[in-house]
């Protein structure tokens, strides 16, 4: 038997739509799953739904970049190591993640998820720096994301 994960889920902003904590824990879940990264005890991850504003202050306050973004990922173990103890956090700011849904044409929902496992992939030691990094995460994005009954976000790109 697996050792458990836990997600905490706070919501620090308003006019997010409602029962996003289960699809978050669907994605996080599958993204675990098809990592194939190795638990090694209790688990704990953070997902904070947040605005642009506070989005914006996180961005520029921990990596130098003064603009809001649409996921944000503070992970806590080193990468791809055992999945143990806190794992991190992913912070997703609602009016980028709602500009750009609509800007893809996807549903909220959709492009809510492939961020959360993005983020959670990043929490892992996922990483797209370097081109052959970004075609093993992107596949394994679209792995995890067509599993959860979603299109490739990358197929126009």
């Amino acid at each position: 038997m697996r050792p458990p994960l836990s997600i905490a889920f706070a919501v620090n902003a308003e006019g997010w739509p409602d029962d996003l904590e289960a699809v978050a824990e669907t994605a996080i879940r599958e993204a675990l799953k098809q990592s194939k990264a190795r638990m090694a005890g209790v688990a704990e991850v953070s997902v904070v739904l947040t605005d642009d504003a506070e989005q914006r202050q996180l961005n520029h306050q921990w990596r130098g970049f003064d603009k809001s973004t649409n996921v944000l990922s503070f992970p806590q173990i080193e990468p791809f190591s055992p999945v143990m103890g806190l794992l991190g956090d992913i912070t997703l700011a609602r009016e980028t993640v709602a500009r750009e849904a609509e800007d893809l044409g996807v549903t909220f929902e959709a492009h809510y998820t492939h961020l959360l496992v993005h983020g959670f992939l990043h929490l892992l030691g996922y990483d797209h720096i370097e081109e052959d990094d970004a075609a093993e995460m992107e596949g394994l994005e679209t792995s995890i994301l067509a599993t959860l009954g979603i299109a490739d976000p990358y197929a126009d790109s």
